[in-house]
């Protein structure tokens, strides 16, 4: 079988055309960008794998660019159909890499996630969002995608990602654990914007903007679609402790405990229909005749 060899900066050159494309990331331009491709900092490392960025151009155009875009600033040419200001329904427009921000990483927030999360995430796909589990790439393919996303921000060049935070073991969930967790939600106020049985409803949702001011809509615990940035309980336990940066979801680890935040994931695993990972909390929430919280008790 004859095997075709691709140049590459032919094909550099193809895909990142000479403009002074000014990004909404804070002007990085299509020069600056092919000039950090060929940086350190364009490399991912995953276990045994390590990320080369040429690699994945061809894997970009062909998966990432119609959203994405060429320049990595989530303007491709299919973006605007992804915009919540103009299809009502979808949350999200595709992420812009030049921004170096991402929602779902294991470290805290405002620092950079690590390689292992860019390749868990591309791996398992953003639920209710135009992002799809892409189970067509090769682990390798993902590894040189994750080094191919991190030459689009100027971040990477000067910045290390941040270290994971710690997740405690997961304790044994109880009554005591579940009424805790209700009380959690009610403290840090959760249900204003996740309402106060967690259907998305609360008097704030409806008025929620990303940092660039552009609408976005909180998660409904009571929908039984999938987190986005996990299923199980520690991936639950990340986000309260890591926020989601980008969005109004703050982190809370520094107005809540581990075992706070472990509470909270047991009360909000109960407002969840049935599922695989929430039998337990669903039970004990029936036995204990749990009723939505009261955001006026105690005026």
């Amino acid at each position: 079988m004859r095997k075709t060899t691709i140049n590459v900066s032919l094909l550099m050159s193809a895909i990142t055309v000479l403009a002074l494309t000014i990004t909404a990331g804070g002007q990085v331009t299509s020069v600056q960008e092919e000039g950090w491709l060929s940086s350190p900092a364009a490399s991912s490392h995953i276990g045994s794998l390590t990320g080369d960025a040429p690699r994945a151009a061809l894997p970009y155009r062909r998966y990432c660019v119609g959203c994405h875009g060429d320049l990595g600033d989530g303007n491709g040419e299919v973006a605007i159909w992804l915009d919540p200001s103009v299809s009502p329904g979808i949350p999200f427009r595709p992420r812009d890499f030049t921004l170096g921000v991402f929602k779902c990483r294991s470290t805290p927030t405002g620092t950079l996630p690590t390689d292992e999360d860019l390749f868990d995430t591309i791996g398992r796909g953003l639920d209710r969002s135009a992002m799809p589990t892409w189970n067509v790439l090769t682990k390798q393919e993902r590894a040189d995608l994750v080094a191919w996303i991190k030459h689009y921000s100027p971040r990477w060049q000067t910045e290390k990602p941040g270290a994971p935070i710690s997740v405690p073991p997961e304790p044994e969930v109880t009554e005591s654990r579940l009424k805790s967790g209700q009380d959690v939600y009610a403290r840090v106020q959760c249900w204003k914007c996740h309402g106060v049985e967690g259907k998305a409803n609360g008097p704030s949702a409806s008025t929620l903007t990303d940092d660039l001011g552009r609408p976005i809509l909180p998660y409904n615990f009571t929908s039984g679609d999938r987190l986005k940035c996990g299923t199980t309980d520690s991936d639950l336990y990340k986000i309260f402790m890591t926020g989601l940066d980008g969005t109004p979801m703050p982190s809370f680890s520094d107005n809540i405990k581990p075992d706070e935040a472990w509470d909270l994931v047991f009360y909000l695993r109960s407002l969840q229909p049935h599922n695989a990972f929430n039998a337990k909390e669903k039970e004990l929430a029936k036995q204990l005749g749990l009723k939505p919280i009261n955001p006026n008790a105690g005026q």
